[in-house]
């Protein structure tokens, strides 16, 4: 026993796993241990068989002399991941009774509903370890191999690789190994090339999109720990956080719902039910991670997070697809389907015809003897009959406009993301070229959000600085309730007690701050001397919020209000002065409030009334009459004017939208005057248009229209004030029936899913209205919307010059080859060389066209690019088309007059066509890029990787024509053959942008 006591105690010793190991660590820790535990345990026992050999021992009771598993992962808490588990999803109310409640479970969890966890490292790794951390696991990504397979399905290079492994076989058994393998070998080479770029740009593509999906998914939650109320990433919830929950907001973990008002939750995610699930503390406590809040706010406490959630386990076999068609690849797609039709049957018929040719012509070999007898015929002339007619496909049919999309769209979108923009859905960067109007929120986009309580007045008087000394008491505390109880903000003191950390949204912080520091508000007493009875949610529609609450010290039931002043004037029928005499709110002494409110409103300054009214003993016995808060004979306590300054970049912003024919259009909650002076200031509006030219109209006044009316008026509007969503719904809706393509930035989830192009706020925004939205804005910042349009025009831009660049090569190489082949039986571009081009100038050139950045001098000046106009206009075509008729004329005459004009033999005259055919294309480059004719010596310096993509073309055609003669079929070229070759390519550039301007 002694020497089993002494492995027990170095065993136990190894068992002392250090809890800052990491997690790898600590499993090769228990690893060695158990390795270590049983080769001891064994020697005992074989030293325990030699002794007693011939001795037979009578069998011990079973027991556990050192356990070697490690402690259990909850040990460290009352309660374990499965015991969370059976409450929440099994929603089970019993068992939740058994625990002690919502408040055992807490306590279980040793956090705090009004402090939430600790919060530091090493109590966040204890309830990572115990419970998991919020992730979930992924289906894999695609991998490489995945596009290579996907590349290969195209039918061009099944083609060509048949024809490579034919052209192997039968030249070889005719020529040999040695000097057989040139042509299939060079066509496989160039084939791997072409598969392996593409497989490189979708494989990166595919990657890129991934990392913006973990950018879009990393949502920030606020969350209470340490007493204080921060912002987390979703990625960072552990369970026991308490976590806060307002309107809009994606639930990020299972749990209980701790404290709060008129909370409901659409479960459609889980349940696929419409129907909203009311959460409370005593019938239904129970909620869910991927559900969202749709009305009131609460503190839930968290007690599943990652794997161990439903949505989880559901997300994790959910793989996002990133290869969804857009409007402009399916357009493409088209494009190339149609051109490959005319291509094959161009092919076809140059086969027909050729065979026709040669077994009319070609019946007899050198010795007279018959070749063709009407089934067998030399397998090597056939094949390069064959051969000719896949030279004709190869050269032919576009393979690059899928790749320019790619490169393309990863580019841009790679640019936008770190000019503030977050794509989520590819199709709206094409849409925003064709955007006609932009519908705007007006704050945090237009404006600053960095809001300020800048006038106060109390009755029909400005109140001074130094609030509180001048006004009643009973007043001040009046408005302390009213700001501290009706409100889901909330004011935080730091250690020192220096200073505040206010939290809420901008308009909530700036009243907190405002009755903090100028009425020495104390948040917490407040709190603790009431108790609030009923709560209405502030609503976009009614544009107020409310709350009923009971005094401990006297009992008393009284009702504050706080909204839109106009709201909550309308809803008084007295007012308090500085005094604290209650005064009759008649006509006339409203009409002077009314008067107060829109002069507060023409000087920038949202106007927020605060109102108040007590409840009498009659109506406080009445229980069933404190659910519903009293809206009518209040009185007014104040009016709060709110400073929220205009972006200093959001006029020339708006300018640049203009410019470029797009009309912007204001929609904001906010009153008339106010939204009038912050349109005017921001260059929405002019000063001559006013309610009257009906370029300014209220949500309720379009809402009332009858749908003529409406149709009739909503493009002449700039400015809708007072509007509620439904008003902005309506007012889309009207402007896509005219034919606008139309798009929206906001927080209104219904109506970014309606708009053509939804953009949400990126920090003031939910997460519904982020997962409605197409783009998301993270700064909120409008100049990042007028950046996103310029991106968007130049996305559609890039992929014309291609369209333009990619069919001048198509069409060239189909006339060049079909003529050639049906007057002399042969080619003068080979299946290498053609593959040359597609992969060089191709790839490069869609490298080189792909990162063209947009510029207001050239995408801002031109008008939006129709719904419906055709991708190829009428400049493209004349482009086109003078380029491909200047190559056609210049080579074709080379091919059949090139030896008599210039006296080289005709392997010189191939390599000069395929020469001046490559350079063509090389200046074409310079041409397309600046397609509409600017000055090209304006950024030529500029674009060093243009240049340097140009020079590594070049390069490399060098390379082919003097080094590589053999294996691309070339000769080498003098120095005036190689400065005619230049000089006839460089005539192309004039050709298409001076004679062909000129004469159309």
């Amino acid at each position: 026993m002694a020497t089993i006591f002494n492995s027990n105690v170095c065993i136990e010793f190894l068992l002392d796993v250090p809890a800052t190991l990491s997690k790898p660590s600590k499993k090769w820790h228990s690893a060695f241990a158990k390795i270590y535990c049983s080769r001891t345990l064994l020697s005992l026992a074989k030293n325990a068989t030699a002794t007693n050999k011939y001795n037979r021992a009578s069998r011990s009771l079973s027991y556990t002399c050192v356990n070697i598993e490690p402690l259990a992962e909850n040990k460290s808490f009352r309660i374990n991941q499965r015991n969370l588990n059976e409450l929440v999803k099994e929603t089970n109310l019993n068992q939740l009774q058994e625990f002690g409640g919502t408040p055992g479970v807490v306590s279980a969890l040793e956090t705090d509903i009004s402090g939430g966890i600790i919060g530091n490292e090493e109590d966040i790794a204890r309830r990572q370890d115990a419970f998991g951390s919020n992730t979930y696991r992924k289906t894999p990504t695609k991998s490489f191999f995945h596009f290579v397979v996907e590349t290969f399905k195209d039918l061009t290079i099944l083609i060509l690789l048949g024809c490579a492994s034919l052209s192997l076989g039968f030249v070889i058994k005719e020529h040999g190994l040695k000097g057989g393998w040139y042509d299939g070998g060079c066509i496989f080479v160039a084939v791997f090339l072409v598969v392996a770029v593409s497989a490189v740009s979708s494989f990166r593509e595919n990657r890129q999109f991934d990392k913006l999906s973990k950018v879009g998914n990393n949502i920030q939650i606020e969350v209470i720990r340490k007493g204080r109320r921060q912002q987390i990433s979703i990625y960072e919830i552990v369970v026991g956080d308490v976590i806060c929950l307002k309107i809009g907001d994606q639930i990020p973990a299972d749990g209980l719902f701790l404290e709060g008002h008129s909370l409901q939750v659409d479960e459609s995610s889980m349940t696929r039910e419409s129907n909203h699930v009311e959460v409370n503390r005593s019938q239904n406590p129970f909620l869910f991670s991927g559900t969202k809040v749709v009305d009131g706010y609460a503190c839930m406490l968290a007690t599943s997070v990652g794997m161990n959630t439903t949505w989880g386990q559901m997300m994790s076999q959910i793989s996002r697809d990133t290869s969804g068609e857009t409007q402009l690849k399916a357009r493409l797609n088209k494009l190339t389907s149609s051109i490959r039709k005319v291509v094959l049957a161009v092919a076809f018929l140059v086969l027909v015809v050729l065979l026709v040719h040669y077994f009319k012509r070609n019946t007899t070999d050198e010795n007279r003897n018959r070749e063709f007898n009407g089934c067998n015929t030399k397998n090597d002339a056939v094949l390069r009959i064959v051969a000719t007619s896949v030279n004709i496909v190869v050269g032919a049919v576009p393979k690059g406009l899928s790749l320019a999309v790619t490169l393309t769209f990863a580019y841009s979108i790679k640019r936008m993301m770190s000019g503030q923009a977050m794509v989520r859905k590819l199709s709206a960067c094409e849409m925003m070229a064709s955007a006609t109007i932009i519908c705007t929120d007006k704050t945090g986009t237009l404006t600053l959000n960095h809001m300020e309580v800048t006038k106060f007045w109390l009755g029909k008087e400005p109140a001074i600085e130094g609030v509180d000394s001048s006004i009643s008491p009973w007043v001040v505390e009046l408005i302390q309730q009213g700001v501290a109880l009706n409100t889901t903000g909330s004011v935080y003191k730091t250690s020192s007690g220096l200073e505040n950390e206010f939290s809420g949204s901008p308009t909530e912080k700036a009243i907190l701050s405002w009755a903090v520091q100028e009425l020495n508000m104390n948040m917490e007493e407040l709190k603790q001397s009431c108790k609030i009875l009923e709560v209405e949610v502030f609503s976009p529609i009614k544009k107020r919020s409310g709350v009923l609450m009971r005094k401990n010290v006297d009992n008393t039931i009284h009702v504050h209000w706080k909204g839109a002043a106009e709201m909550i004037l309308a809803m008084c029928s007295s007012y308090y002065d500085a005094s604290g005499i209650k005064n009759q709110l008649d006509d006339h002494e409203r009409e002077k409030f009314e008067q107060i409110i829109q002069g507060m409103a023409a000087s920038s300054l949202r106007c927020i009334a605060f109102a108040h009214k007590q409840v009498s003993e009659e109506e406080n016995d009445d229980v069933d009459d404190l659910k519903k808060l009293d809206e009518d004979n209040l009185s007014l306590l104040g009016l709060a004017g709110i400073k929220n300054p205009c972006r200093p970049e959001a006029k020339k912003a708006v300018e640049d939208c203009q410019s470029a024919g797009v009309n912007i259009k204001m929609v904001t909650g906010d009153s008339v005057f106010t939204a009038k002076a912050i349109a005017t200031e921001c260059g929405i509006l002019r000063l001559n248009q006013d309610l009257s030219s009906g370029a300014v109209v209220e949500g309720e006044e379009f809402r009332n229209y009858s749908h003529e009316e409406r149709m009739e008026k909503v493009e002449r509007i700039c400015v809708m004030a007072r509007s509620s969503p439904l008003d902005k719904l309506l007012m889309l809706q009207c402007l896509k029936l005219k034919g606008h393509v139309v798009a929206v930035v906001g927080d209104d989830a219904p109506t970014l899913k309606e708009a053509d192009i939804g953009l949400s706020m990126g920090i003031q925004g939910t997460e519904a209205a982020k997962e409605s939205s197409d783009i998301v804005i993270l700064d909120d910042n409008f100049s990042s919307v007028a950046t996103v349009l310029g991106w968007g025009r130049c996305v559609y831009t890039i992929i014309q010059i291609f369209i333009q660049f990619q069919l001048t090569v198509n069409i060239a190489a189909l006339v060049i080859n079909f003529v050639a082949a049906v007057s002399a039986g042969e080619v003068p571009l080979s299946a290498f060389q053609l593959l040359w081009v597609n992969l060089i100038m191709y790839t490069l050139g869609v490298l080189s066209i792909s990162t063209k950045q947009p510029t207001c001098r050239e995408l801002m000046n031109k008008p939006p690019v129709g719904r419906t106009e055709p991708l190829i206009t009428n400049n493209m075509s004349r482009n086109i088309l003078a380029q491909a008729m200047y190559q056609i004329v210049v080579l074709l005459t080379l091919q059949f007059r090139g030896e008599s004009i210039f006296g080289f033999n005709e392997k010189v005259k191939d390599t000069m066509v395929f020469n001046i055919f490559v350079l063509c294309q090389v200046f074409n480059e310079f041409k397309t890029r600046k397609f509409e004719g600017e000055n090209v010596s304006e950024w030529i310096c500029k674009n060093k990787l243009f240049l340097g993509i140009i020079g590594i073309a070049v390069v490399v055609q060098v390379s082919i024509v003097e080094f590589l003669n053999k294996f691309a079929n070339t000769e080498r070229l003098s120095w005036g053959q190689w400065s005619s070759c230049i000089g006839i390519a460089a005539v192309s550039w004039p050709i298409g942008s001076q004679v062909v301007r000129c004469i159309l």
